[in-house]
């Protein structure tokens, strides 16, 4: 299961939401396991608890106005059915005047407590899509991770086969690396998977007798991309070992691979001297592109040489 820390959110989003941390840091290491994002009012109202526990509960001023109508009695108490369950966070929204009971909670429970200046519905839109895209669930595989023609496509094969000497070509093409050696995706929708670099291999790439070269420095700001979701898989295969009379080359196997319940469309490239493979990848994902948009030339030129053969008769 993703996991992050209350800490590692509050750094990523502190500048865009104006966040300042009011009590609690002890509480910085608590993890949030949903990226549901909760506003609490139900909580605080009649006997039932709707607070769920490892979420960012966020007060807006409905919030703040019942807490400052109750008595002092029904305040704390208010404010005990709140912190019955363990909390990851909570964040105080249009700058809204903290009451001392919940300031208390907050130091005594060691749970974190923001402020912000910005309006609740900006909050919660803002922290549900950054916890949605932190705790997508992962996978990481092994390849080159590119982006040929403005789609992602992933190069696998065996080691030494040639996939990153094929991305640097790709990318003197003007084409953009993503992650060489160690691809990290996310699920981030039912049918989207986001690839991204590890921090580590940030603009980095090994080649074999050269050894890690920065492509940033080397090729510029263009010449590498943060994320980008796969659309393609294209895997690089010895000449050798693909049993070419045995297939057929009018009507081609399909192959496809399933990364996180998403099913990527997947190519294999015979590699052999003389072969241009960063050619071939690049008429891939453009045949890839006219394939999603209907036109399949291989039914087309069976349609057509029936249509022939037929007029013969």
């Amino acid at each position: 299961m993703a996991q992050i820390s209350v800490k590692q959110l509050f750094e990523d989003t502190r500048e865009n939401l104006d966040l300042v941390w009011i009590a609690g840091l002890e509480g910085g290491d608590r993890l949030l396991t949903s990226e549901v994002v909760q506003k609490p009012t139900l909580s605080l109202i009649g006997h039932l608890n709707f607070v769920h526990p490892n979420q960012v509960q966020v007060f807006g001023r409905p919030e703040m106005d019942y807490l400052r109508s109750l008595t002092p009695a029904a305040l704390e108490q208010a404010i005990r059915n709140l912190f019955s369950t363990e909390l990851a966070a909570i964040i105080v929204a249009h700058d809204e005047p903290i009451p001392d009971v919940l300031l208390e909670s907050a130091k005594r429970t060691g749970t974190p407590l923001f402020s912000s200046p910005r309006p609740c519905p900006y909050l919660m839109n803002v922290l549900n899509h950054y916890l949605y895209q932190a705790l997508a669930e992962s996978a990481s595989l092994h390849g080159v991770f590119m982006e040929v023609q403005g789609m992602g496509v992933l190069l696998t094969g065996e080691s030494g086969v040639g996939k990153s000497e094929l991305a640097l070509e790709l990318i003197t093409r003007g084409h953009r690396l993503i992650a060489d050696d160690m691809v990290d995706f996310f699920l981030v929708s039912p049918d989207t998977v986001e690839g991204r670099c590890p921090p580590l291999l940030q603009d980095m790439m090994e080649v074999r007798g050269l050894g890690v070269l920065n492509i940033r420095a080397l090729f510029g700001e263009t010449s590498v991309k943060v994320k980008k979701n796969i659309k393609l898989i294209v895997h690089l295969e010895e000449l050798s070992s693909l049993k070419i009379p045995l297939q057929d080359r009018l009507q081609p196997e399909e192959f496809s691979l399933d990364i996180l319940g998403v099913e990527v469309p997947k190519v294999r490239i015979p590699v052999a001297p003389g072969r241009n493979i960063a050619v071939l990848v690049e008429v891939a994902v453009r045949n890839h592109i006219l394939r999603r948009r209907g036109i399949n030339t291989t039914r087309e030129f069976i349609e057509r040489h029936e249509r022939l053969m037929s007029d013969s008769d």
